[in-house]
């Protein structure tokens, strides 16, 4: 598919052989007066006065568009040719993410709807189709302002400012079909247990109920190492699956396994690829373990825009290239900050050996309004759901600096999103909230702050942690509860260093260029603050890992170790300096 937009699969975690990309030029029509519906825009001869390169957003100069005022509805249409081979067979359509109200209608007719500007919209279009050509057109609507939608680090004022930036609007991940049995494979969960060397395999079938029976391959290297198969008594089926001389997935090591899972009725046989990795993680104490080793968390802020595509990666190569530029400035993974991140950066994340923390976007999302916490609970859900089998994600975080924002979130909602956090998925770690406020007795995995302040006074404030004063040891307001010394202590944002050598955006002192601290004189005070700041860290033996803010510059935020563009700031010396000091041992990891 040389002239497609990202033309890879977008969920190399779940494959079958019978898809189809619709990425590519669509028509495109913005709706200013969300009338279109009104309008009857779904049909054949309404008229669509642009085009679009889908995925990107109309906001990006890759879509071809790069409007980028508020827009609150738009529209896309184009036409499909089933394939002949698919006669009889089910046909999805996949959308991998589209911001934030979306609705399909397929030959004029409505065939799917679905809310969340982060993740993806799945439906059966296949009653609506038709021989030959078929229309399909996708209405999306999106108000940032309205306070009822996650929106994330996407701007609510037109001019970005400060750490929020250009918006998306619509469709923003590949759009595909897939073609499945009456009876398929839907969810499926893959639970790995490396300390009894097994992986706990659920899988829930949809479509029409049909007896039958599901086997579950699983290889490395090409080698078959087990299969296993079962009956589908009920729905969904549990299966355990011995892995022998079982290999750990671990940053140094992230060994995958291959699983292969084949649902087999009365209507058809359907195949799915997938991949899982053995890991565990937990807490015990103030120390973070995996694969029930100490871990020690060396990570970065990547929120995930790009100056061509904002929201979506220019290429494949752009999110593998992401995790790479990292990794090679020293770090083992990432906060993945205010926006569920797409499937294939959790996939590279996963082959590179790159630890995550998921996070939602729910800046912009008022969730004083029932409506609004509705909405984003429904989200988070489903991030969490598409999500949980990746071995890369050690933790999840719904929530950043909730006290800063118009409001305080009221102690039920920290509560009741932590013990979801840990119902859907209770073998990963749970934040409630990143920075700012903990509530007492609501429970979480690991205490976090932001502390930006200068290497000196940082040192002052991380002081109590040394002499076991947990109670004093800092926290990032008056109303948030003490450390109390029984959870790993987590510095999940410091640093923030803004410089800007080239210019690129205005000068430091203008009201649009943005970062923390006192602006470096030059790269090499640059270079000795961070160092500085992060030896503070790393002599602090109570603090289980920081998160440097952050890996790239975005728009006017000039605080990345790299340009917008991923260019270097620093020279080799000097960024040589850098991946020396973020790999120095810590105290923490000391016997």
């Amino acid at each position: 598919m040389p002239n497609i937009p990202r033309p890879e699969h977008p969920r190399p975690d779940r494959v079958r052989q019978e898809w189809m990309n619709l990425n590519g030029v669509w028509q495109f029509k913005m709706d200013p007066g969300v009338s279109g519906a009104e309008q009857n825009w779904q049909r054949k001869a309404m008229p669509f006065d642009n085009e679009i390169l889908v995925p990107f957003c109309m906001e990006s100069s890759l879509s071809g568009i790069g409007y980028k005022d508020f827009m609150p509805a738009v529209w896309y249409r184009r036409t499909l040719m089933i394939p002949e081979k698919w006669t009889g067979m089910r046909i999805l359509l996949h959308i991998g993410a589209c911001d934030f109200l979306t609705r399909v209608y397929v030959n004029e007719k409505p065939a799917g709807t679905h809310a969340g500007g982060y993740t993806p919209l799945d439906v059966d279009i296949t009653p609506a189709l038709q021989p030959g050509h078929n229309l399909l057109v996708i209405e999306a609507r999106d108000d940032l302002r309205s306070g009822l939608q996650p929106a994330g680090k996407q701007c609510r004022q037109y001019q970005s400012h400060g750490c929020s930036y250009t918006r998306t609007t619509g469709i923003w991940q590949t759009v595909w079909l897939e073609a499945v049995p009456e009876t398929h494979i839907g969810q499926f969960r893959i639970q790995p247990d490396p300390d009894n060397g097994i992986a706990m395999i659920t899988v829930t079938s949809a479509g029409s109920p049909a007896s039958g029976d599901i086997e579950i391959r699983i290889k490395a290297d090409g080698r078959i190492l087990n299969t296993v198969k079962a009956k589908i008594a009920h729905n969904p089926v549990m299966v355990s699956v011995a892995i022998p001389d079982a290999v750990l997935w671990s940053p140094g090591n992230p060994h995958l396994y291959d699983l292969e899972l084949t649902l087999t009725t009365g209507k058809g046989q359907d195949v799915v690829q997938s991949y899982f990795g053995l890991r565990k993680i937990h807490t015990n104490d103030r120390r973070i373990y995996l694969n029930n080793q100490p871990l020690y968390m060396r990570t970065v802020l990547d929120q995930g825009f790009y100056p061509d595509g904002i929201y979506t990666a220019p290429t494949d190569d752009a999110l593998r290239r992401d995790i790479e530029i990292s990794q090679a400035a020293g770090f083992n993974g990432a906060r993945l900050h205010q926006k569920i991140f797409e499937p294939r950066f959790l996939y590279w994340a996963d082959k590179l050996g790159y630890l995550v923390w998921g996070e939602a976007g729910n800046w912009g999302c008022d969730l004083n309004n029932p409506f609004g916490v509705a909405n984003f609970i429904d989200e988070w859900t489903q991030a969490l759901e598409r999500d949980v089998n990746h071995p890369s994600i050690i933790g999840w975080c719904p929530l950043n600096e909730t006290a800063a924002i118009k409001g305080q979130l009221p102690k039920w909602l920290h509560q009741h999103l932590y013990q979801w956090n840990k119902t859907i998925d209770p073998a990963r770690l749970a934040i409630d909230t990143s920075g700012y406020i903990h509530y007492p007795g609501v429970g979480t995995d690991v205490y976090d702050v932001h502390a930006y302040a200068m290497p000196d006074e940082l040192s002052g404030q991380l002081a109590p942690l040394l002499q076991g004063d947990w109670h004093k040891a800092f926290k990032n307001t008056g109303k948030d509860i003490a450390y109390d010394g029984t959870r790993p202590y987590f510095v999940s944002e410091f640093g923030g260093i803004g410089w800007n050598p080239d210019d690129l955006v205005q000068p430091w002192n203008s009201k649009t260029a943005f970062g923390y601290g006192l602006k470096p004189k030059s790269e090499s005070e640059f270079i000795e603050r961070y160092c500085r700041t992060v030896q503070v860290l790393l002599d602090n033996p109570e603090i289980c890992g920081w998160c440097y803010t952050q890996l790239y510059d975005i728009e006017q935020e000039i605080n990345g170790l790299y340009f917008y563009d991923r260019r270097p700031k620093f020279n080799p010396a000097q960024m040589q300096e850098l991946r020396a000091i973020n790999t120095a041992p810590a105290k923490y990891e000391s016997p």
